[in-house]
């Protein structure tokens, strides 16, 4: 049997007098692969900011493998959660090198944190030729992969996945996908994403969360939500109204 890694419990985060979340509950399973979905505004990132310890926790519990934790930024970095923010975040300045080395700042062993980046590199192998460019002059599509290598760098045993595809043209957001899904089955990380770009997710995740108005309305199998018909009420704004 599976461990529970990750677990939410009636989780509420307020943004000065907005609900945010409202009684909130999700879990992730060891090697799983979960969706967050809804209309913008619903609070999927925030679900991902609570436990990464990015947003202020107003009531509820995260547990970490069974046991209750306050979560600190750089403590779930060491008990094993990577984020992938969205926007992807490059130190444009910086080389893709020195922004996958950013990637493991936890990392004292220079030996082990090299062996991490050539890890990363084989799941990537396309930025090996980019490795001294400037992260600023890749492309959206290549600027999101090293997002995604740099998430590895800490050999996580959770990553946090918000809005991968953004801004990326259709052939791109392909490429991600099954870049996401190759970390999936490779490294069998777990994986919460957050994502609006839903039929190309949905063959590929094991179960999916559904928000609206801050709280989850439905929770289930992937092909179970699609032949339920909520996604579609939920985005045309008809949740509860038959």
């Amino acid at each position: 049997m599976q461990e529970t890694l990750l677990q939410l419990k009636n989780i509420s985060v307020h943004y000065g007098g907005v609900k945010a979340l409202d009684g909130v509950t999700i879990s992730l399973d060891e090697g799983e692969f979960v969706a967050l979905m809804g209309p913008n505004g619903a609070g999927k990132s925030t679900v991902l900011k609570a436990i990464f310890g990015l947003a202020p926790i107003e009531k509820g519990e995260v547990r970490w493998r069974g046991s209750v934790i306050s979560p600190i930024s750089h403590e779930m970095v060491e008990r094993g959660v990577s984020f992938v923010p969205q926007g992807r975040r490059m130190f444009t300045h910086l080389t893709v090198l020195e922004n996958l080395e950013m990637g493991g700042f936890v990392i004292r062993d220079s030996k082990l944190l090299k062996e991490r980046i050539n890890e990363a590199l084989d799941l990537f192998p396309m930025l090996k030729p980019k490795l001294k460019a400037k992260s600023g002059t890749l492309s959206g599509g290549g600027q999101q992969m090293v997002a995604l290598a740099r998430g590895l760098i800490t050999d996580p045993k959770v990553l946090l996945l918000d809005e991968p595809s953004l801004g990326l043209a259709p052939k791109l957001v392909k490429a991600v996908f099954e870049k996401i899904h190759e970390i999936h089955k490779r490294r069998g990380v777990a994986i919460i994403i957050v994502e609006h770009n839903i039929k190309s997710l949905l063959h590929i995740v094991s179960r999916a969360y559904v928000f609206d108005k801050g709280s989850v309305v439905i929770e289930g199998k992937a092909e179970s939500i699609v032949d339920s018909g909520i996604l579609e009420r939920v985005f045309l704004g008809h949740v509860g109204g038959g």
